[in-house]
């Protein structure tokens, strides 16, 4: 569920407030999230486990704006981290270091250091020579890391490729096989603490049929764990439960929350949980403007197909270019009666650079408004400045109210960090 919806004026609306008049506020692209949905979102999923101790660690490379993530700490959530910048945009946010959980296959000395410094709940760790370097890093620092290993138990899980993370050809985690080994290592060691075991398999996930396979060969290790005697008091399914951009239907965070709760009965531990995308994603919309309309050369035998070229790109929203990921279209305003076949695109030198491809729309015209939904999640976070283009305002709406809690970038901030090396002749370049 969220909270976009078509008004009685037929204009489309975030909460109260109408996207037509924030794009006119605004300008476009521009990334716009529902206060309520995240909140709702979040106490639905949290609620599902009630009945087993867990801490919910939202994942926060789906989205690290400093307002989504501080809707979520004061609601209770820990984070989910990949990066020494994750980490201090956790702690900005009111996220508590005792539920902050660090995963990622390339921790680097300074991050593992700033980790250590803060406190933080644990170090999902994923090689045996990352560990090694905790250890040593620890016994620098006269701390002892607390850590679990994120194992990879080799389940499919039915999702896209570059999204999966739970088979034994992908970077991640430690084979199954291979941890009890290395958690006995790890035990005898007087810089580390081994506290919790870790899987997570991939996102996107729409069947429930991975998380149980996974969860059960995870319980049958934290089982022979606890037989030798390790402390594990935490269990870190990861995150990954799918939403639906378009005819996907997911399972419910409940019908998650019961077959998980299922597999790890009769164990005293908590479980970490790290839902992103399922938080997110339809809290969020970008918006932009229609900048030209074209009919593409019509093929022989087909219908007449357009092309409508707005002012958002594959800059600002990455997914359908890197995974052929679907966005409903929605049209701000009263949509044309006419529909036709299109693709749209953006401005971008990239024949990838699409948010929509042959899809049956209105016949926007210059100057119509449109917004790509479900952009919540992996959208502005991952976004970037190429072609030289300034990334998008973000602004957060609740009720009637609506705030930017982000800045348009502008291009003077795009190069504000270069300097033009003083070998180069006339490099007196004026700005």
């Amino acid at each position: 569920m969220h909270h976009f919806a078509v008004n009685r004026q037929g204009k489309l609306c975030c909460e109260e407030y109408p996207l037509e008049e924030i794009a006119r506020q605004m300008g476009t692209p521009v990334y716009v999230y529902s206060h309520a949905t995240l909140e709702r979102h979040f106490k639905v999923f949290d609620e599902a486990f009630s009945s087993i101790p867990h801490i919910v660690c939202y994942s926060m490379k789906a989205n690290s704006n400093g307002s989504v993530v501080r809707t979520f700490a004061r609601l209770g959530s820990g984070a989910d981290i990949v990066s020494g910048g994750e980490l201090a945009r956790a702690i900005a946010a009111g996220v508590s270091p005792k539920k902050i959980v660090y995963s990622g296959v390339g921790k680097s000395v300074p991050e593992i250091e700033e980790a250590l410094r803060r406190g933080i709940l644990m170090f999902n760790v994923e090689s045996r020579e990352e560990l090694e370097r905790i250890n040593v890093i620890a016994r620098r620092m006269r701390k002892r890391a607390p850590i679990s290993i994120r194992v990879n138990p080799d389940v499919d899980p039915k999702t896209h490729p570059y999204i999966s993370t739970g088979l034994k050809k992908n970077k991640f985690g430690i084979n199954i096989r291979q941890a009890v080994e290395d958690y006995e290592w790890a035990a005898r060691q007087p810089g580390l603490e081994v506290v919790g075991v870790d899987c997570h398999i991939g996102s996107q996930l729409t069947e429930l049929s991975p998380f149980v396979d996974a969860a059960k060969r995870v319980r049958r290790l934290v089982d022979k764990l606890l037989a030798k005697g390790m402390p594990i008091r935490y269990v870190d399914i990861g995150g990954g439960l799918g939403i639906r951009y378009n005819d996907e239907s997911p399972p419910s965070p409940k019908e998650y929350a019961k077959v998980v709760a299922s597999v790890f009965q009769g164990l005293d531990i908590t479980l970490i949980l790290e839902p992103g995308r399922v938080l997110v994603a339809n809290a969020g919309a970008l918006v932009a403007e229609v900048l030209y309309t074209k009919k593409a050369s019509p093929d022989s035998g087909k219908k007449e197909r357009w092309f409508f070229i707005v002012d958002a790109a594959m800059n600002d929203l990455a997914r359908p270019a890197m995974y052929g990921s679907y966005h409903a279209i929605l049209p701000v305003g009263k949509a044309p009666a006419r529909r036709v076949t299109a693709d749209v695109v953006g401005p971008i030198c990239e024949s990838s650079d699409f948010l929509a491809k042959d899809r049956v729309l209105p016949l926007f015209k210059a100057g119509d408004l449109l917004a790509v939904m479900g952009a919540g999640a992996y959208g502005f976070s991952m976004s970037s400045n190429y072609n030289s283009r300034p990334r998008a305002a973000e602004v957060m709406v609740s009720g009637n109210r609506c705030e930017v809690v982000r800045e348009r970038e502008t291009i003077r901030d795009i190069f504000r960090k270069e300097r033009v090396a003083s070998f180069i002749k006339g490099s007196g370049v004026k700005r």
